[in-house]
C-alpha cells in the first residue's frame, strides 16, 4: 500500500529554515497503532495524518513519536498547507478542521501565510521554578494547557536565551511531575524584526528541543496578554539553525497564530 506523503517546513518561506511536519495524506486505512508506528519511524515533533470528515473540511490525527495530541500549532499549519497544495480539500480560503480538540478555524492570506485561532488556554499559575533554567529575576511561571501543555517563563535578555543549556534530565521528570510537555522560555528580542525570541523543550516526550513550536508560542501568547500589543513576531530555532518566523494576532475573540509554510518532500510512503 502507498499513501501520498508530504514533509512541509513550517513557519518559513524558505525550505529547511522552520519547523518540519511529515503529512500522510488520505489515511483512512490506517489504524492507529500503525499510524504511531510511522510517527516514531519519521522521528519528526508530530507527524499528521489526514482524513476525511463529516464535521469539517478535514480530520487531522497528530502523533508525536511517543503519543497522540489533540493539537498542535505547527502540524496544523502544515496539514493545512498539504490539504491544500494536494488538492485533499479544494483551494479554499477559510478552513475548518476537526482534530482531537475540536474544531480549528484557519485562513489563507494573500501572502500565503496560515493563520490558525488557538484554543482558548487555561491557565496556572505556578510556586516552583523550572528546573536548570535561570529565569528572569521575579519572573512568574505559568502553566497554560492549549492542548499541549507548557510551563512558561521569561529570561533575562536573547543572549541568556541564546546560551542556555538546560538539564533535559531533570526537564524531562518534572515535565512528567506536572503532566507537561516540556517548557517553553521567552526574552525580548532587542531588534525590530521581531518582539521575542522562543525557546521550547521537551524532552520527556523525545523532543529535547522543539525547532519552532505553535503550540509553545500560544502559551507564551498567554503569558504575555497584550505586552507586546495587537500583533508580533517571535523568532525560533535559531540555535537548532533554523529561523522560524511566527506571527501572533491577540483579539477580543482568540489568539490567532500564522506563518509560512512550504513543502520539502513530496511522493509515498510505503
Amino acid at each position: 500500500m502507498g499513501l501520498r506523503f508530504k514533509q512541509v517546513d513550517v513557519f518559513t518561506a524558505k525550505p529547511f529554515l522552520g519547523n518540519p511536519v511529515a503529512v500522510v495524506i488520505g489515511a483512512e486505512e490506517l489504524d492507529a497503532a500503525q499510524m504511531q508506528r510511522i510517527a516514531g519511524w519519521t522521528n519528526l515533533s508530530e507527524t499528521t495524518f489526514l482524513l476525511k470528515s463529516s464535521k469539517a473540511d478535514y480530520r487531522l490525527r497528530i502523533f508525536t513519536p511517543r503519543h497522540e495530541l489533540p493539537f498542535a500549532g505547527h502540524p496544523t499549519i502544515g496539514s493545512a498547507h498539504a490539504a491544500l497544495e494536494s488538492g485533499f480539500v479544494s483551494g479554499k480560503r477559510k478552513l475548518v478542521q476537526e482534530c482531537g480538540a475540536g474544531l480549528i478555524e484557519l485562513s489563507l492570506e494573500d501572502d500565503g501565510r496560515i493563520f490558525l485561532k488557538g484554543p482558548p488556554p487555561k491557565l496556572q499559575r505556578l510556586d516552583g521554578q523550572i528546573p536548570s533554567i535561570p529565569l528572569l529575576p521575579g519572573s512568574k511561571v505559568i502553566k497554560v494547557d492549549v492542548g499541549p501543555v507548557w510551563v512558561v517563563g521569561e529570561m533575562s535578555d536573547a543572549r541568556a536565551l541564546a546560551d542556555l543549556k538546560p538539564d533535559m534530565s531533570a526537564i524531562a521528570e518534572w515535565s512528567l511531575k506536572l503532566g507537561a510537555s516540556g517548557t517553553t522560555v521567552f526574552a525580548v528580542s532587542g531588534e525590530s524584526a521581531s518582539a521575542i525570541h522562543v525557546r521550547s523543550f521537551a524532552p520527556a516526550h523525545a523532543i529535547p528541543e522543539d525547532p519552532v513550536c505553535g503550540t509553545g508560542n500560544l502559551s507564551v501568547a498567554a503569558f504575555v496578554e497584550k505586552r507586546f500589543g495587537a500583533e508580533y513576531v517571535a523568532r525560533q530555532g535559531m540555535q537548532m539553525g533554523r529561523d522560524g518566523r511566527v506571527t501572533v494576532r491577540v483579539r477580543p475573540e482568540g489568539v490567532y497564530l500564522g506563518g509560512h509554510a512550504v513543502t520539502c518532500v513530496d511522493g509515498t510512503i510505503a
